[in-house]
């Protein structure tokens, strides 16, 4: 799963241990506590997983919205940014077969990664500062 912040581009990817309602709740929820006051709004595609969405709001104070069914445009950023994850897996490759490292290296890449949109700055850069990097691994 993948969370993508829409000003600096700031990926997060989170391995869920199962796709259950409960694990991706708190995985979503551990994995962006540290980011609390920066979260603003989640879109949510209408997977079941993402059924206790009222408590990932409450926890994380930001507000939910759910794209329309079949609408994937409404989620261009997230489509956009789990293309740049797949540059860096390769062909037939399972996304689910990575190990949380491989992940989190991914990520690191893509976090570290100029971007036009922005300026040719990083999302690291935009969003965490200058100096400093964030471990995504849990």
């Amino acid at each position: 799963m993948t969370l993508v912040e829409r000003k600096t581009r700031f990926t997060v990817a989170i391995k869920a241990v199962n796709k259950t309602a409960r694990a991706v709740t708190d995985a979503i929820c551990d994995h962006l506590r540290p980011y609390q006051e920066r979260v603003l709004t989640l879109t949510y595609d209408n997977g079941r997983e993402f059924a206790y969405h009222k408590e990932i709001a409450r926890e994380l104070t930001a507000e939910g919205f759910f794209a329309h069914p079949y609408h994937s445009w409404e989620r261009g950023l997230n489509e956009n940014t789990n293309g740049l994850i797949r540059q860096y897996i390769p062909k037939g490759k399972d996304i689910d077969d990575l190990s949380d490292e491989d992940v989190a290296k991914i990520i690191e890449k893509i976090n570290s990664r100029p971007r036009k949109c922005l300026g040719f700055k990083t999302p690291n850069q935009l969003f965490l500062g200058p100096k400093q990097h964030v471990a995504l691994a849990s």
